[in-house]
């Protein structure tokens, strides 16, 4: 047998999430790249590892066996790596953080320079929806997490990070007839709103009700990305964080609506639970962003401040 450690580490992802697609995101690779990885895997293996009933994929008893030992195996690589940059004095161990998803536009540049200096220190940085976000830290699953919004029925700790900007958006077909229009446009087109739980909701339901809008049609779909795409196609409007659209701005498949009262502002928080006990790695990362986050946000979100 001759499987790589990524090989092993994509098909442990796979076990774990259950679907090629959910792995793919968590791993920041294409679904593609992840089947590849592991169809070239199985190969390896004259017994099935996964198979797929109806649109389901499923682990076999084997293919258990085999995630049990690839996390055995990934775990003592792991505490090998740590050793090795131990030894040359290096920053070890690793820096759990889970994000909203939107986050996934923001967190990553806080991040970059972090890790490069700091070779030793392993990530892990969970995407999900706010709900889970907060039952991560809730449950000391995670040393920070990343939200738009503050919680209000835990006991934590927060840097603010950067602002969050939402606009309403369409696609390219809208045809703008007005500088500015009235709120009430919202009452006329189709809405497209994020799924419960979604903090991007949360801030747009309380816009609505504030200023008694009623919306007559609506869709609900459950990620930004998912949100993103149906306004390209055409299928409605929405009230969209900044951060998530850049590229889609640029190549001009977006275009914001200007409305008075817009847009939204919020702020990116990283927080953490009150009284929790860093690792080196989280204390070291926390000491990090203090020090740098004005510089990040100048640096790489300067096309931010022109909306």
């Amino acid at each position: 047998m001759n499987y790589t450690l990524n090989q092993l580490k994509v098909f442990l992802k796979v076990t774990q999430l259950g679907s090629v697609t959910k792995a793919a995101d968590e791993l920041h690779l294409t679904q593609p790249a992840v089947s590849i990885q592991l169809r070239n895997f199985q190969e390896q293996f004259d017994i099935p590892l996964t198979e797929v009933v109806g649109r389901q994929l499923f682990v076999t008893d084997f293919g258990r066996e085999v995630a049990t030992a690839a996390e055995q195996i990934l775990e003592g690589v792991n505490a090998l790596n740590f050793k090795t940059h131990a030894h040359k004095g290096q920053l070890t161990g690793r820096l759990k953080i889970s994000i909203v998803s939107t986050g996934k536009y923001v967190m990553p540049h806080f991040l970059t320079d972090f890790m490069r200096e700091n070779p030793g220190v392993e990530l892990s940085m969970d995407v999900t929806n706010k709900a889970k976000v907060l039952e991560s830290l809730e449950n000391n699953e995670v040393d920070f997490s990343l939200v738009s919004l503050l919680p209000d029925a835990m006991a934590l700790e927060h840097v603010k990070l950067m602002q969050n900007k939402l606009f309403l958006v369409a696609s390219r077909d809208f045809e703008l007839t007005k500088p500015a229009y009235n709120i009430s446009i919202l009452e006329k087109l189709p809405v497209i709103f994020r799924e419960q739980g979604s903090g991007t909701r949360v801030v747009m339901e309380h816009f609505l009700r504030e200023h008694k809008i009623a919306v007559q049609k609506k869709l609900e779909l459950t990620s930004n990305e998912a949100v993103k795409q149906a306004v390209v196609a055409g299928l409605g409007v929405s009230i969209m964080p900044l951060i998530g659209i850049k590229n889609e701005l640029g190549n001009g498949e977006l275009q914001i609506i200007p409305v008075k009262k817009l847009p939204l502002k919020t702020n990116w928080h990283l927080i953490w639970q009150k009284g929790k006990k860093f690792s080196a790695a989280a204390a070291t990362y926390l000491a990090f962003i203090r020090k740098e986050k004005d510089n990040i946000i100048h640096n790489r979100f300067q096309w931010f401040e022109g909306y």
